[in-house]
């Protein structure tokens, strides 16, 4: 008998909330959004969006990870990105390179594993590095007693501007590849090689 009770006030109740109406003045909307909770709010756009981009040179998987910043109207080299100091060559984290092969860069080798990649840009050629510290936010724990290897590239210019950094990956024998480096109106380019 209670349960009937109790739910004859909850149907009297829900049918008595129904009818009531609330006289609202139109003024007072005016501060309100208009827009349905179900809207969603448009994503801020990423300034610099992580990318990754990799390769098989023969049986080693290369692989680069970084972010991708921007021109914006920017000047970037000898600007935003100093001459003569160690960049992370790439925005946030520092960029890194993986291989599962040795490799020989600059006649040097690189044993399989993961690394940092930073450079020196440069008014002149420009200072490749590759680091055993991989995972540090920008440049901030660079340390160059980690350098596995470092060696001197000369950069190309050209009259375009690629709005967002870029790395390519690219094949050009059966175990030999190159890196590139594209941004701004620069582009640096090393090759590299499978270690038999």
């Amino acid at each position: 008998m209670k349960k009937l009770i109790i739910v004859l006030v909850l149907i009297t109740t829900i049918f008595s909330c129904k009818n009531k109406t609330k006289k609202t003045d139109n003024n007072e909307h005016k501060n309100h959004s208009t827009k349905s909770v179900k809207e969603k709010i448009p994503k801020k756009k990423v300034l610099s969006p992580h990318q990754s981009t990799m390769a098989m040179i023969g049986k080693a998987h290369i692989h680069i990870d970084y972010s991708s910043p921007g021109v914006r109207g920017r000047i970037i080299f000898g600007g935003l990105v100093g001459y003569d100091n160690v960049w992370q060559a790439g925005a946030h984290n520092a960029t890194w390179i993986g291989t599962n092969k040795d490799l020989i860069i600059n006649n040097e080798m690189l044993p399989k594993g993961k690394y940092g990649f930073f450079t020196i840009p440069s008014k002149g050629d420009w200072t490749v590095i590759i680091n055993k510290n991989w995972d540090q936010h920008g440049k901030d724990e660079y340390d160059a007693k980690d350098d596995v290897i470092r060696f001197k590239v000369t950069p190309t210019l050209s009259d375009k501007i690629t709005e967002h950094l870029e790395y390519k990956v690219e094949k050009t024998g059966d175990t030999e590849g190159a890196i590139t480096l594209v941004w701004e109106k620069v582009t640096i380019n090393f090759p590299f090689k499978l270690n038999k």
